[in-house]
């Protein structure tokens, strides 16, 4: 019951956008042209790097075809704050525009860290690392379990598994993936590695171009080198120096090592004298 309910919230909670964007073209007082120095950036915004040149591109389709969708924004003491539509306000400031369409919606702090959450995950415009941020935030505001937020946002529940792992990341390697010098999937696969063996691996990538599969690999090829280790760590050890003294009393080569005594006979008399001592 608690999942159903918190999908209803949010079915509201989008409801609430959506129905602004409908009203758009029946109530001209729906949208209104705001000045883009009086827009101040939503606090709560999850995404946090962006690509230059899709902003560019984005840009260029501004200046030419105009602004196709209106950005959503609330009032507050100080002028507006941004809800939704982050890559829209920074493309239309490149673009050089003075003011941007705008629906102003009432919206409290916790509704617009939701609302900003939702919109990039629903628009799949998060890196990795922010979307797995994006995810926790959600399960720590919701306090519910990965199977209730995936019922929420419509994705599997391995998928936000998966995803809310990549936190485990050494930082070094999630700064890696931010930058797109790896990949998700490659992150996906050394997040069971301590913190040395990502960055040598994370290395390895960039300088070898390696895909996942060669990664994936490459740690098995690892983890089975240390195995070898372990074994040979673990192997018993004897002191055979007073039976060494004792085989060479009686005229024998020995040799020893770890856990082995090697004797060595020169001729078939030596085999039979020391076969003696075994009759009783």
């Amino acid at each position: 019951m608690k999942s159903m309910a918190l999908g209803r919230g949010l079915d509201a909670l989008l409801g609430e956008m959506d129905e602004a964007y409908e009203n758009e073209g029946t109530q001209k007082d729906s949208v209104f042209e705001l000045s883009l120095k009086d827009i101040r950036a939503n606090p709560f915004q999850p995404r946090k790097t962006f690509d230059e040149n899709s902003l560019l591109e984005l840009a260029e389709s501004i200046k030419n075809d105009g602004l196709l969708q209106p950005i959503v924004v609330a009032q507050d003491l100080d002028g507006y704050i941004l809800v939704a539509g982050e890559r829209r306000l920074r493309a239309s400031k490149l673009a050089k525009l003075k003011t941007i369409r705008c629906i102003l919606i009432n919206s409290d702090d916790e509704k617009m860290r939701k609302l900003a959450l939702i919109e990039n995950i629903q628009r799949e415009e998060l890196n990795a690392i922010e979307l797995a941020l994006a995810y926790e935030e959600l399960i720590k505001l919701h306090q519910i379990t990965h199977e209730e937020l995936s019922n929420m946002i419509y994705k599997s529940r391995t998928h936000i598994t998966n995803t809310l792992r990549l936190l485990q990341l050494s930082f070094k390697t999630q700064k890696a993936l931010l930058e797109k010098k790896i990949t998700a999937g490659h992150a996906k696969v050394l997040v069971a590695l301590d913190e040395k063996q990502q960055q040598l691996i994370v290395n390895s990538i960039i300088g070898q171009k390696l895909t996942v599969r060669e990664v994936e690999s490459m740690i098995k090829n690892m983890k089975s080198d240390r195995v070898v280790e372990i074994k040979k760590s673990i192997q018993p050890q004897y002191n055979f120096s007073n039976l060494k003294n004792r085989f060479e009393n009686l005229g024998l080569k020995a040799k020893t090592s770890k856990n082995k005594v090697t004797i060595e006979f020169d001729n078939e008399n030596q085999i039979e004298d020391f076969l003696k001592y075994f009759v009783k």
